[in-house]
């Protein structure tokens, strides 16, 4: 078994309470690395997809398999094409829609279903079946005193390393060429998976992050659960438990009001990856699965990281003069605008309201004169693909 790294201890914060527990998670990774064992799921058909069930990690001492939709490139003609695991997010299945817009980009693509759900076409939809493990999202937080091996997020972090290995055993699939990206909850496990797996080349989560105790949709559910609970569940389960441990470059994908998953806490976890860093913080973004799917940034950073496409525009240095924020890009796509996003609000994230100003743009360095009373700001650029890159955000007061 591996242990991963930078699992000492996790601080919790529940109200005003706050205590450290010792985090208690191995990975049986060489098992998981070998293909898994595929059946047809005969019961769903879509055109040009493939309907599959694979094999997953034992749930109560019985054999469980996991359902997905898988689609090679619109226009395949032989060869080894680049890859895409898609994690969906809370109350999602395995998605068509999904898969096929990764297909009309050039890539093949897996979406499964981490609930054990099967023959959703899109998000949501699918029944329950026989060979399902746990059920999930907010149902692992009731799951804290089962052993480690039955709970949620121990089969849902398998089951994107089990597909990445079927991706990689597949023939028309390029093994060094897979990429990973999921929305929300799915966001949340791709910041897991980005520490536990390091065959993937590139991860982008959309909107989840670690941190959850602090200030999350969830805090509520924490304080419910009691300082124990909580922590432990923090302590094993939290992206920032293995973050540390994510080597690949990772673009961050999200808005600044995201009800579910604050801004600091976005930044709190980019900041513990230790590989190339790329973040796009999109001005009002909505929080949805469809929403999270689109976002041309994306496909642009797996062109980047998987076919030799164009960068995106990276920050790479930032600071403040005074009152005069600025922030350097890296850019090879020519930058036509910038813009700086603040706030002179306090208090909790995702009730603060954000104003949007035109900024300085002068050879890739943007910059704004920050009025009076400002809380937090950052800066943005725009490309001339119209591709969103961002600073950090600051907090002036």
């Amino acid at each position: 078994m591996k242990r991963l790294k930078g699992m000492a201890a996790v601080c919790v914060v529940v109200g005003v309470l706050a205590c450290w527990v010792e985090g208690q998670v191995k990975w049986e990774l060489k098992a998981m690395a070998g293909p898994p064992k595929v059946w047809p799921a005969t019961q769903a058909s879509e055109p040009g997809m493939r309907a599959i069930f694979y094999e997953g990690l034992p749930w109560k001492g019985k054999p469980t398999r996991v359902f997905g939709w898988f689609g090679l490139p619109k226009g395949y003609s032989g060869g080894k094409a680049p890859a895409m695991v898609l994690i969906h997010g809370g109350g999602g299945t395995s998605c068509t829609r999904w898969v096929r817009l990764w297909n009309e980009r050039g890539y093949a693509a897996i979406s499964m279903d981490l609930c054990g759900k099967a023959f959703g076409k899109t998000d949501g939809q699918g029944t329950r079946h026989d060979t399902a493990g746990p059920s999930g999202w907010d149902d692992s937080f009731g799951q804290i005193d089962w052993p480690i091996e039955d709970q949620w997020t121990y089969h849902a972090v398998a089951d994107a390393v089990l597909a990445n290995s079927l991706l990689r055993s597949l023939p028309e699939v390029d093994a060094e060429r897979i990429g990973v990206t999921g929305i929300s909850w799915g966001g949340y496990l791709t910041s897991i998976v980005a520490g536990v797996d390091d065959r993937f080349r590139f991860a982008v989560p959309v909107y989840g992050c670690g941190f959850l105790g602090e200030g999350s949709v969830w805090a509520g559910r924490f304080k419910s659960m009691g300082e124990a609970k909580a922590g432990q569940w923090l302590s094993n389960w939290d992206p920032s438990q293995y973050l540390e441990a994510a080597k690949m470059p990772m673009l961050w994908v999200t808005g600044e009001v995201d009800f579910a998953y604050p801004l600091a806490s976005v930044r709190k976890s980019y900041r513990l990856a230790k590989g190339e860093r790329y973040l796009s913080v999109q001005p009002g973004m909505q929080h949805s699965h469809p929403a999270g799917e689109v976002p041309a940034e994306i496909g642009a950073f797996a062109d980047q990281m998987l076919r030799g496409g164009l960068p995106l525009a990276q920050c790479v240095k930032q600071g403040m003069d005074g009152r005069k924020m600025w922030a350097i890009f890296a850019n090879k796509v020519q930058l036509i605008k910038a813009a700086a996003v603040y706030t002179k609000d306090d208090g909790a994230w995702q009730k603060r309201k954000w104003v949007v100003a035109e900024a300085e743009l002068e050879k890739g360095r943007a910059s704004f004169a920050v009025p009076e009373g400002v809380a937090a700001a950052y800066l943005m650029v725009v490309d001339e693909r119209k591709l969103v890159a961002s600073s950090e955000h600051e907090e002036l007061k």
